[in-house]
């Protein structure tokens, strides 16, 4: 099951990537709800997020957390919101999203951003990450 993800973490297709270790990979969403919107995507191809062993779930876990401090230290947002649609890519992830109101968590708020926009906030984070 190769996905667009999978290609992303080959390094085939660029991203703005946030943090990255041996089973995981975070970068931003270039159809942010809000910026700073990231996804974080196990290596470990798998379809939905409840086929993952309970290893991998919890380490996901784990290191969206690490994501999110850094994202919550970087924009102005009240809370990172977690969600998990995974209808969108055949590949589990996790959508970590800068929220003030519950609304904020909608997908029909998304919207493109450009190259630049994404470089700068992904810059921006990482520079509050600690892996």
């Amino acid at each position: 099951m190769e996905t667009l993800f999978t290609k992303i973490i080959r390094g085939e297709i660029p991203c703005h990537k946030i943090a990255e270790d041996e089973n995981f990979i975070a970068f931003l969403d270039i159809h942010p709800i809000n910026p700073g919107h990231t996804l974080v995507v196990p290596k470990k191809e798998f379809d939905y997020i409840f086929d993952g062993d309970d290893t991998t779930l919890a380490q996901l876990i784990v290191f969206s957390k690490k994501v999110a401090l850094a994202i919550r230290k970087t924009v102005p947002c009240i809370r990172v919101g977690i969600m998990v649609a995974g209808l969108e890519i055949p590949h589990c992830h996790i959508h970590l999203v800068p929220i003030v109101k519950m609304s904020d968590l909608n997908f029909e708020n998304a919207k493109s951003a450009s190259g630049e926009d994404l470089k700068l906030i992904a810059e921006k984070i990482k520079k509050n990450i600690l892996l």
